[in-house]
């Protein structure tokens, strides 16, 4: 049985198959202890001087380092009918390491690095599937301060240009038996992005922020609140630090308004109002001390009934899939701890570690949508073996696998979960400190079978 990151690789072409199998051993040793540095998790100077020179390999682009995910991530997505293709943008602060070269200003001048924007295909029930196209660029010095200006410009010159390349990258990329739909918080309320030509089968699902200007009713909020009640939608607010998870009955209208072009651009040629469906949620009696949660949606999805509306809400409650995503990338992964000489560097590192992040997100919940699969066709036969061991204090594994959820259980309590009833599923942190100690026992389990002659595969 071939590794994950080989099978998840299988489509890598870096022009040289040595570099192929380069790849496939450092995506495969990240993963292995995703939480740690690369000397720590390489083990040997010679690995990790490996890893390094990959990265340092100007014939290796960044694109096609992660050329082959994407390519298996189309092929999962070839078996849905429909897939969420969720965009958002993130911060890569390297403030401590002021010496690399390339980077440039984030938000204030106190914050250094890059800007990183992904978009990230996930399933309507949840999974993620993996990325259909990243972007990471480095601000010029010259362009701070230089916010005020941003409504001078055409969308085309600006930052926001992301969201509709983006877009438009997916649709090509997507086969068009496939109906997708393109999700995004409100830094994408752009009216260039809802007038967007978009191929039949491809949808946006937006959150919008301003309170544009809409035909015959004034503007988009007193509109959509003209708009009857037609039912509720109970949202569960997921769990920051220190914050408990807690749930929010909010009351659904929806309506379909046509949105004039913004004030400022009424004499371009060709830009012209749009049809869209909006659909506001809105908490009326949130809890004393919390904020009332509001979504206003805009989409272009058909909208005809509270059910339509409902599964919009549903499925632009996965948006926070992207946040966990960064956060694995950051924070789990590390990735903001790299010291490398310059920015070109750091995008073929981050190519690689975008790979680590998305199979630990994926693992984490798609044990909770299909568990009852084997764990073998996530782990091999060692780890799968090593993990059941060392849990149930045995020498002996079974004949046949356990089951996935019984395995992201043991690995979550390897990283402190403690699994009480009131516990729940375990996070994806949980997971990944768990991962960092199963590859020594691991590494211990296959070291002594095969001391004794009796390789771990003769169990299974």
């Amino acid at each position: 049985m071939q590794s994950w990151a080989a099978e998840e690789l299988r489509y890598a072409d870096l022009g040289d198959k040595r570099l192929n199998r380069r790849l496939i051993d450092i995506v495969e040793t990240l993963s292995a202890k995703p939480a740690v540095s690369v000397p720590q998790a390489c083990g040997r100077w010679a690995k990790t001087k490996a890893v390094y020179r990959f990265w340092d390999n100007q014939r290796v682009t960044p694109e096609a380092i992660l050329d082959g995910h994407i390519r298996s991530t189309i092929e999962r997505i070839k078996k849905q009918d429909c897939v969420l293709l969720i965009q958002d943008t993130t911060n890569l602060d390297f403030a401590h390491h002021p010496s690399t070269e390339g980077l440039g200003h984030l938000d204030n001048l106190a914050q250094y690095g890059m800007k990183l924007h992904t978009t990230l295909a996930v399933s309507t029930a949840g999974v993620p599937l993996g990325l259909v196209d990243h972007r990471m660029w480095a601000r010029a010095p010259e362009t701070f301060g230089r916010r005020n200006q941003r409504k001078q410009r055409p969308t085309a010159e600006k930052e926001s240009q992301r969201w509709l390349t983006s877009l438009e990258r997916a649709q090509q990329r997507v086969p068009e038996t496939v109906t997708v739909v393109t999700i995004a918080d409100s830094e994408a309320d752009i009216f260039d992005l809802f007038a967007l030509p978009r191929r039949e089968g491809s949808h946006i699902l937006i959150r919008a922020t301003h309170n544009r200007r809409v035909e015959t009713a004034g503007h988009l909020w007193d509109a959509i609140r003209q708009k009857p009640v037609t039912g509720q939608y109970t949202l569960e607010l997921r769990r920051k630090e220190d914050v408990p998870t807690r749930q929010a009955r909010m009351s659904v209208r929806y309506a379909t308004l046509t949105i004039q072009p913004p004030k400022s651009r009424l004499k371009e040629p060709g830009l012209q109002p749009l049809q869209l469906q909006v659909i506001l949620a809105e908490e009326s009696s949130p809890p004393t001390g919390h904020q009332a949660v509001r979504w206003l949606l805009v989409t272009s999805l058909p909208v005809s009934s509270l059910e339509d509306a409902l599964r919009c809400l549903h499925w632009y409650s996965y948006r926070w899939l992207i946040e966990r995503f960064h956060f694995v990338l950051k924070s789990g992964c590390r990735f903001e701890d790299l010291q490398l000489e310059n920015a070109e560097r750091l995008k073929r590192a981050l190519a690689s570690y975008l790979i680590v992040a998305w199979r630990l997100l994926w693992l984490t919940y798609e044990a909770r949508r299909r568990p009852e699969q084997p764990c073998s066709e996530v782990l091999e036969t060692h780890e799968w073996q090593a993990l059941y061991c060392f849990h149930h204090r045995t020498p002996h594994p079974p004949p046949r696998p356990p089951t996935l959820h019984q395995a992201v259980h043991w690995i979550a309590r390897l990283g402190g979960f403690l699994g009480r009833r009131a516990d729940g599923e375990p996070g994806v942190k949980t997971i990944w400190l768990g991962f960092r100690r199963l590859a020594d026992i691991a590494a211990a389990w296959q070291l002594m079978h095969g001391m004794l002659g009796n390789p771990p595969s003769t169990y299974g």
